[in-house]
């Protein structure tokens, strides 16, 4: 559908603001609805999910606080599954999609997105959509996120399209089939773990979007549908010109039309971007060009993940209260190489590069923008659980918990960075303890900051967390993190934050030919075990996980003003939440 004709005075700066309002609480109301409604740890406290609201033609509208990196890619489900269905799509029709190729971020999640029709022309005059991570979809280990997965099979269930309410009919039957049966065909993989809660999870969101039906229908009652879906064309043209005037400022702010920044993966791999601006035009070409080929493992990023991170950043920068939507990304041309982890092959391994890659991503746009320094470029994604293929190839019932870590911000120009946070495009809630050992067999050691851990500079970086649990009953514990090897990077002569470390602390066992020491007594040895390796620990085992810090911005001062001590209580102050990025994203509502 095309933008309709623009009045020549412009939109009314109170009635812009008014909608940008309204369109955004229609996805608050869904995300409230999603929460109060699932079951899952994972999506009901960890809030692993994301609720927006989109145009006839595919693009974000408005959207409310959640997970960035959904936000930014859940636009290429929508338009996937509408070139796919065209008009063929009828009242009561609910799709699910969980593809990297077809718009998804990684495979746990899952996009439900349903058609909203005008009650009159019966055309789709918008789409509601939500996006939530689930704990277990199948995959070679509990929690579908296996660190060492080498292809996408090994990753769980994949589905490309599936309509999942056909005509306002619940398909349980081809939901088991995509859910359980295909993936377990896949040799050393299995079917979903817990299907029961991932199907009521799955309710839940399409719940959720039938909220956002009847509340947009609400809105077209009272200002009528013209109306409505001109001042949605309205937003979307303010948010491209406040991204215009960004790219102009950064010009005048560093005298360059140039900018270019690179950083590694732990394994080595590059992530190269220039960016080239066109002042007069506000517009920008991002180029990925000399970032490093496809790698073996499964850290390569979706293109769709790619668009997320970008969006992000320019939205971040913004220090403007305006919703994140498609606008955000019409002066931008992103060039990604083919061949590239930017732009994986189809059967190429993806999970880490959703949640590890991406963070890379951002804090190569932010060093190019010259923003802040690097964040503790990590999730550290933890996953345990039960249940798979046995011995002989049987499927055995289980479960699976996932949760990310937090750490270190990065510190900018003017402040210093936050001390264990969620860094950018997650934005999710870790497992609250008393939650996880009431649910599940873990007992938390410790949970709390990381002293020292945090870059050191006229402006710190923010420190990174220890979260230590201890296993109950025997299960397999993985770990997918990066900056393990390579340091989050300062600006202008800051310090570096603290390397990540993954520590297994084994209970030797005289049954296992461990050796005692003489008085009998069982000991424990430390072993680290990278940034990605899954083990299968026995009762009393530990798991010692310590997050990477921020990198700090400028040189410590001369006289000593910025001593240890005062940047100590400048941060427990908690003054303006840490980045550049976190400080707009604070504005967002992030």
């Amino acid at each position: 559908m095309a933008p309709p004709s623009t009045p020549t005075s412009g939109p009314d700066p109170i009635i812009l603001t008014l909608f940008a309002n309204r369109f955004m609480s229609v996805a608050e109301a869904m995300g409230r609805s999603l929460q109060q409604t699932s079951i899952s740890t994972n999506i009901k406290e960890r809030l692993d999910f994301s609720c927006a609201l989109f145009a006839p033609d595919g693009d974000l509208v408005a959207n409310a606080p959640f997970i960035p990196i959904h936000l930014g890619s859940m636009s290429f489900a929508v338009k996937y599954q509408m070139n796919l269905y065209g008009k063929t799509l009828k009242e009561g029709d609910v799709l699910m999609t969980n593809s990297p190729h077809a718009g998804g971020s990684h495979l746990p999640d899952i996009t439900v997105i349903t058609p909203v029709f005008d009650s009159t022309s019966k055309e789709i005059i918008f789409f509601t959509a939500s996006r939530g991570h689930h704990a277990d979809i199948g995959g070679i280990l509990p929690g579908s996120m296996p660190p060492t997965s080498v292809n996408i099979f090994e990753e769980g269930a994949e589905i490309f399209s599936f309509k999942i309410v056909d005509g306002g009919i619940f398909d349980r039957k081809g939901l088991v089939e995509y859910m359980v049966e295909k993936p377990s065909q896949y040799p050393g993989s299995s079917g979903c773990r817990n299907i029961r809660d991932v199907e009521s999870d799955l309710k839940a969101q399409i719940a959720a979007n039938h909220k956002g039906i009847q509340l947009i229908h609400a809105i077209v009652e009272d200002y009528g549908l013209a109306t409505v879906q001109e001042y949605m064309y309205h937003i979307r043209a303010n948010a491209e010109m406040s991204v215009r005037n960004l790219l102009r400022d950064v010009v005048e702010r560093t005298g360059s039309t140039t900018l270019e920044a690179t950083d590694y993966l732990d394994d080595g791999s590059p992530i190269q971007l220039r960016v080239d601006i066109d002042a007069a035009a506000g517009s920008a070409v991002l180029d990925f060009a000399g970032t490093g080929c496809e790698v073996r493992g499964n850290l390569n990023a979706p293109i769709s993940v790619v668009h997320s991170a970008v969006i992000y950043c320019m939205r971040a920068m913004l220090d403007l209260d305006i919703p994140l939507n498609a606008g955000c990304l019409v002066p931008l041309e992103i060039k990604i190489p083919p061949k590239s982890l930017l732009a994986p092959s189809r059967t190429a391994a993806v999970c880490g590069g959703n949640v590890l890659t991406s963070q890379r991503i951002v804090d190569v746009v932010l060093k190019a923008f010259h923003a802040a320094a690097a964040s503790q470029g990590c999730t550290n994604n933890l996953t345990f659980g039960t249940g798979g293929k046995d011995k002989d190839g049987k499927n055995i019932a289980g479960w699976g918990y996932y949760e990310t870590i937090a750490g270190g911000s990065g510190a900018g120009p003017t402040w210093h960075g936050t001390d264990g946070v969620h860094t950018h495009i997650t934005n999710t809630r870790i497992g609250d303890v008393e939650l996880l050992e009431r649910r599940y067999p873990v007992f938390i050691h410790q949970f709390g900051l990381r002293e020292g851990s945090g870059g050191t500079g006229r402006w710190r970086g923010g420190e990174g967390v220890v979260r230590e649990l201890e296993v109950l009953e025997p299960m397999q514990v993985s770990i997918l993190s990066e900056r393990r090897t390579r340091q989050p990077y300062g600006l202008e002569g800051g310090g570096p934050g603290a390397l990540g470390r993954n520590t297994w602390v084994k209970r030797l066992r005289e049954e296992d030919g461990d050796r005692t020491e003489e008085n009998g007594a069982l000991v424990s040895r430390d072993i680290n075990i990278g940034g990605k390796a899954t083990v299968w620990m026995g009762k009393g085992d530990i798991m010692r996980i310590e997050t990477p810090g921020g990198g700090a911005w400028g040189g410590v001062e001369p006289d000593g003003e910025n001593t240890k001590k005062d940047v100590g209580e400048s941060r427990r102050a908690w003054e303006p939440r840490g980045s550049v990025a976190e400080r707009a994203a604070a504005q967002a509502g992030f």
